[in-house]
């Protein structure tokens, strides 16, 4: 008979176990306690969109929706996108829901993305995010709450040391302007010098030249014209009010005038909280402000400001997790005593008491299983016991045993 191949896991993807599903558990808890603490709701979206929301809102220039989007027609013909990141995907919701009544609308999400990039150390073809985003709120307050917040789970993660807020302004619509047209004067004096990526970009989108990394283009983007020339006294100002809001809520910043982010939609704030942790795989947590995103979808012009952080990358920057704990594990001991146990199991969950139990081997290698477990407690249950209703209680940390009735074992336990 032919051996049957057992199929791999997919080239990029991850199964998640053990620590490393701890780790991973961890951030998203924590994300859900903090976000409560903001008042953000939650949203939980498609998986996929039609192709159109993300090639419109993305942008048909950048890498993500020209090179690495799972895109497929499905059987009806329609072009369809696994989804590389959340925010399109809130702001065509927005539109078709009707959540224009909720504004200004806080809301989270969190869930798997798709990129098919090449797979590395904090990188997947598969991977997931927890994002946050506000809808509907014009105001440099909304963009300092959600720095605040994304502060403020980083902390409670235990990771914001070495962690540092990178922080730039994109200005308002006239401010972009302006720059665009100094940054297209500057590198067309230099465009026999530019890699070829750069002189595409330089007609469809000047701006992400200075993220470059071909060594041909750094001394040019470098040499660059600061958006700080350019910005109309509104955008200063609204620049000045969140980093005001930082200082005011203790929330340290640096400034990175070369942080920018290439499509006309995004206005004012852009940032990153960034580490030298991950080695190339710096950035933990980035975001900024997109008051032109739900007009390009078809939309009235709405402002909006959103973060997104991989949950893969903030696992890798946690401490060795806890060991996992439980209340006890139900040690039977013969047929009928299986038989009670299983019925004492059933009462101590519902009891909302941890157990499991453990009804295998001899009673040295149950207790074992115990403590692997991370019990507490083993309830040790024989014919002495079953003929008087009663459990013996051992405590695994000392050693010690009492004998407790099995009616009152979910208080004694608790």
């Amino acid at each position: 008979m032919a051996r049957i191949e057992t199929p791999r896991r997919v080239r990029g993807t991850q199964d998640i176990f053990g620590d490393d599903q701890r780790r991973f558990a961890y951030v998203l808890a924590t994300f859900e306690r903090v976000r409560h603490l903001y008042c953000f709701g939650r949203v939980d979206l498609p998986v996929f969109e039609a192709t159109e929301v993300f090639a419109r809102s993305i942008g048909e220039t950048t890498d993500v929706v020209s090179k690495e989007m799972y895109s497929f027609p499905d059987r009806g013909g329609d072009s369809l996108t696994l989804r590389p990141e959340f925010t399109a995907g809130i702001a065509r919701a927005f539109l078709t829901e009707g959540w224009q009544q909720y504004a200004p609308l806080k809301i989270t999400t969190s869930g798997a993305v798709f990129r098919y990039e090449r797979p590395q150390k904090g990188r997947y073809r598969q991977f997931h995010q927890i994002d946050a985003e506000i809808l509907g709120a014009a105001e440099p307050a909304a963009d300092v709450e959600l720095l605040v917040m994304a502060d403020q789970l980083l902390r409670e993660l235990g990771i914001a040391d070495g962690v540092t807020l990178q922080l730039n302004t994109l200005g308002d619509a006239e401010t972009r302007e302006a720059w665009r047209a100094g940054l297209v004067a500057h590198f067309e004096a230099h465009r026999g010098e530019l890699s070829e990526d750069s002189l595409t970009r330089l007609d469809k989108n000047p701006m992400r030249i200075l993220d470059s990394k071909d060594p041909r283009d750094r001394p040019i983007a470098d040499a660059a014209p600061d958006i700080d020339a350019y910005l109309t006294p509104e955008a200063r100002a609204f620049f000045d009010a969140v980093t005001a809001g930082l200082d005011a809520a203790g929330v340290a910043w640096t400034r990175n005038a070369r942080l920018v982010r290439g499509l006309d939609y995004y206005r004012h704030t852009a940032f990153e909280f960034v580490t030298d942790r991950l080695g190339a795989q710096g950035t933990v947590l980035a975001g900024g402000r997109y008051d032109g995103l739900v007009e390009s979808l078809g939309g009235a012009p709405t402002p909006g400001v959103g973060w997104a952080a991989g949950v893969e990358r903030l696992a890798m920057l946690l401490d060795e997790p806890a060991a996992p704990t439980i209340d006890a594990v139900v040690v039977p001991m013969g047929a009928a005593a299986e038989a009670r146990a299983l019925g004492l199991v059933a009462e101590l969950r519902r009891a909302g008491v941890a157990v499991d139990m453990a009804y295998k081997g001899k009673m040295k290698q149950r207790l074992a299983k115990a403590d692997a477990l991370g019990a507490r407690h083993a309830l040790i249950i024989g014919d002495d016991e079953l003929a008087a209703g009663v459990a013996t209680v051992k405590t695994l940390a000392s050693g010690d045993q009492r004998q407790v009735a099995f009616a009152a074992l979910a208080e004694a336990l608790r």
